[in-house]
């Protein structure tokens, strides 16, 4: 991937992100362009990881192998509409990170048979800790395909989806996830406040055992089922919580919420692919 020229077309949060991370992986800063409408965000980028910046999106298609599209899906389709001559006849690798865009629609745009892979990245990139899904169509070579997957997995775990409708899922599962677990600590914050814990103890309690657990579930081979099971001593207090939560209906809720937020996914995709 080293010695690949990649261009950021966007240079907002998640760009930047990636470009850390790539920078911090040892990808050569002079190797990386970036375009962005703001020039504050270039100014930054250039002054603090030394890359190539500028407005032109067509300098960026000239100089670089792969395009990551960074920006917003309400824009999307004219930025691509902008740079697919200089595409189609480079026919690099473009690589879309814009939530809800079909690979059939950017084709589209593009007007060829382009290598299009498409990335769902979640929030937690930003410190480099993601969960990242890629789905490549047809026109996408191993060797691209190995790059897209470098790319993301310069901030956190890069996994593979057979079907582009599946990205619908992972949205659901990670791409919504993080704002699942801030709910949860935000209520047990409330109520460890509740129970008489100032607010300092309360909060630096509740991440710092999100953290454990997390770090547990990662390390572990065995199941979060298996993981709940060991800590719940029977008769203790943490079985009256769960029995507590599983009374309540919390299994069917998540589930409620998951299949929620990806039926909404499909509906956002529709909506923006037909203005």
């Amino acid at each position: 991937m080293k010695t690949n020229k990649i261009g950021f077309i966007g240079g907002g949060n998640m760009a930047s992100s990636l470009i850390s991370g790539l920078c911090a992986s040892g990808h050569a800063p002079e190797q990386i362009w970036v375009s962005d409408i703001n020039p504050d965000v270039l100014t930054v980028l250039a002054e603090n990881l030394n890359v190539n910046t500028t407005h032109d999106n067509n300098q960026i298609v000239n100089a670089v192998d792969v395009v990551v599209l960074a920006v917003k899906p309400q824009v999307l389709k004219e930025v691509v509409k902008g740079i697919a001559n200089q595409i189609i006849q480079k026919n690099i690798l473009v690589i879309s990170i814009a939530a809800g865009i079909s690979q059939q629609s950017l084709s589209h745009w593009l007007g060829g048979e382009i290598a299009i892979v498409r990335c769902m990245p979640n929030t937690p990139a930003l410190v480099l800790t993601g969960a990242t899904a890629l789905h490549a169509n047809h026109n996408v070579t191993e060797e691209q395909s190995d790059l897209a997957e470098n790319i993301m997995r310069s901030v956190g775990i890069a996994l593979w989806v057979e079907h582009e409708r599946d990205l619908d899922a992972v949205t659901a599962v990670s791409g919504s996830g993080p704002a699942y677990y801030f709910l949860l600590m935000e209520a047990m914050e409330k109520s460890a406040m509740d129970l008489g814990l100032s607010p300092e103890t309360a909060r630096l309690l509740v991440q710092q055992t999100a953290l454990g657990a997390a770090k547990i579930a990662l390390e572990s081979t065995e199941s979060p089922e298996q993981l709940r099971k060991q800590v719940t001593s029977p008769g203790g207090t943490t079985q009256q919580a769960i029995e507590t939560f599983l009374q309540g209906g919390f299994s069917g809720l998540v589930a409620k919420a998951l299949h929620a937020a990806r039926d909404r996914s499909i509906e956002i995709s529709k909506q923006t692919e037909n203005n």
